[in-house]
């Protein structure tokens, strides 16, 4: 396939949704992206990396974070994970407290805000420093040793992070978190707030189209696995607009507030995309439209 070109087909079909969204303002320090900014990568796990637009500019990664965090807490063979959180789509927003409320604490899938304070507590118990794994995973795979958290993003998550941390409180009421409330915020917030690339990001993402095969050949998840993450990203990982992502792109995918979307070509690639204007859902409009327009180009989906 000629990926440059399908990249710039993706490009035009992304800047046609110019004008469309909001900047996700909540998080002041997100406020100032740039509407206009786009960019797209694609990393085959035959080695070929190509990208356009601004596919080397770093971003916020935000939720896209929670993939990495759930695959380490897998890979320390966390199977015992599934008692704590579920794989079901959650239908309702991804800071739901009153979707925690209803079901005792147990949060519907690892993707949503309290499931993923779940799998940052849990990783943190494992490691001693889950945000610190979580970036040295994006920096070991993408090849890009300054890939780094950005301290001031962190800071104003934590400063604006209210709902976030009535969610810890919720859980640990409940006796689903095994460390400090604070503590754990922190790291959720420190992982949130990396700043990586499309390039990075796909690059990064690549083991989970390779059946679980880090770029160095040594297995980071079992085939089993890997196919598991994949299909909770296909049903929970955009939010609750996941049957649209999957109609409209047909791949696994991981969204996060700062724009970007990691998709997933099992067996061949993956790609992600970045624009900072969001739907009502918290999914990038120009990154799901590049995606759209990417796959139904190419046929590659997982339908």
């Amino acid at each position: 396939m000629d990926y440059e070109e399908l990249l710039r087909e993706a490009m035009r079909a992304a800047r046609a949704t110019a004008g469309r969204g909001r900047i996700a303002d909540y998080i002041p320090a997100l406020a100032g992206a740039d509407p206009h900014a786009f960019g797209m990568a694609i990393a085959t796990v035959d080695g070929q990396v190509h990208g356009v637009g601004d596919w080397e500019r770093p971003f916020s990664i935000q939720s896209v974070s929670k993939l990495f965090s759930l695959v380490l807490v897998l890979a320390h063979g966390g199977d015992a994970l599934w008692r704590r959180v579920g794989r079901e789509p959650s239908g309702n927003p991804f800071n739901s407290l009153v979707q925690l409320e209803n079901e005792q604490g147990i949060p519907r899938n690892p993707f949503i805000n309290a499931g993923a304070l779940v799998v940052t507590d849990r990783l943190l118990s494992l490691t001693g420093d889950a945000a610190g794994q979580v970036r040295e995973l994006l920096r070991a795979e993408s090849g890009n040793p300054d890939l780094a958290t950005d301290r001031d993003i962190a800071a104003s998550e934590a400063a604006h992070g209210h709902l976030n941390a009535a969610l810890a409180h919720f859980l640990a009421s409940h006796g689903n978190l095994e460390n400090e409330v604070e503590q754990v915020l922190e790291h959720y917030y420190g992982q949130c707030a990396i700043a990586a690339s499309c390039r990075d990001l796909a690059l990064a993402g690549r083991f989970l189209a390779h059946h679980g095969l880090r770029v160095g050949g040594a297995r980071l998840l079992s085939g089993s696995d890997a196919k598991r993450v994949n299909a909770v990203l296909l049903t929970c990982g955009t939010y609750d607009a996941a049957g649209d992502f999957a109609y409209r792109v047909g791949l696994p995918g991981k969204s996060g507030v700062g724009g970007g979307v990691l998709a997933v070509v099992p067996g061949r690639a993956a790609l992600c995309a970045w624009g900072p204007a969001l739907d009502a859902a918290g999914n990038s409009v120009a990154a799901v439209a590049a995606l759209d327009a990417f796959t139904t180009a190419t046929g590659l989906s997982v339908f």
